[in-house]
């Protein structure tokens, strides 16, 4: 049913009551809440992060890197409780602005380098290492195309769609309904896309298909909002293909496991220091 009680004020006011699961850490205002140092481990790169979709895009990267024998990209891999607030520790607020995660530090670098957003992540540490993204002109563009096409549609999907499907504190039509709609239209631009395309830049799996996977490919397992169904995911094969070869990978795989803190046990790696974290977890 659709709530049309509601008329806004001439000036909204924040109540922080209002924001249902996530009202605790939600504020319209930037910049720390409290003091507390960023941990430091030995490795080049400190990444603080938790899995959710746009954490493991880092991890899986840094896996994949690793996988190609880059031992250069070694990392820790911290673990920031979101729904604790720890992403506005001083410390944190310090690496991104933004209080967002992933977040990551190259110490490699003289000063170190902060980088922060998901997918300025994926494209510091693929130009860095290079690897994983095209070195051909037109396939570079194609994988930056659909990199960037997920940062922009991301929002729809888990800020939109996400928050009044699974969070929100009530139920209302008109919101599931307007996010619904672009999230099945943003899959059906990657079913007519992967139809033609074993991955997202063609026949060269790379940063485009990483930044994608976490959000659209596990929507499409099931395994996102257990939306599946009122989706209708089934009708994008060509998404859960590519899913699958994705999900496949075992980078992939040990890069979903890191940060991880919630599910089967056996798949949590709360913060890996080691690559013996993972495989001995």
């Amino acid at each position: 049913m659709t709530d049309s009680s509601y008329t806004p004020p001439k000036v909204w006011t924040w109540d922080s009551e209002n924001g249902g699961k996530f009202a605790s850490i939600n504020r319209p205002i930037a910049g720390p809440t409290h003091d507390k140092d960023r941990p430091v481990g030995k490795h080049p790169f400190q990444l603080y992060s938790l899995a959710t979709p746009n954490g493991v895009k880092a991890t899986i990267m840094l896996e994949e890197l690793l996988a190609l024998g880059h031992s250069g990209a070694e990392y820790d891999a911290w673990l920031v409780r979101i729904n604790e607030g720890d992403q506005f520790s001083s410390g944190f607020v310090e690496v991104n602005p933004n209080s967002k995660i992933p977040a990551l530090m190259d110490h490699g670098t003289n000063p170190p380098t902060r980088v922060f957003e998901s997918g300025s992540i994926l494209l510091y540490l693929a130009e860095k290492f290079g690897a994983l993204l095209p070195t051909d002109h037109g396939k570079r563009t194609e994988a930056m195309n659909w990199l960037f096409w997920q940062m922009g549609s991301a929002p729809y999907l888990g800020g939109g769609f996400g928050h009044f499907y699974a969070y929100a504190p009530e139920k209302f039509e008109y919101p599931i309904n307007r996010f619904s709609m672009e999230v099945k239209r943003q899959l059906d631009v990657l079913n007519r896309h992967l139809a033609d395309n074993r991955y997202m830049a063609g026949d060269e799996y790379s940063i485009a298909d990483i930044a994608i996977y976490p959000w659209y490919g596990v929507l499409v397992e099931g395994g996102l909002y257990e939306a599946a169904e009122f989706l209708s995911v089934h009708e994008y094969e060509h998404v859960r293909r590519w899913a699958a070869e994705i999900a496949a990978r075992p980078a992939v795989q040990r890069g979903r496991r890191v940060n991880r803190v919630w599910g089967d046990e056996a798949l949590q790696v709360a913060e890996r220091h080691d690559a013996s974290d993972i495989s001995n977890a």
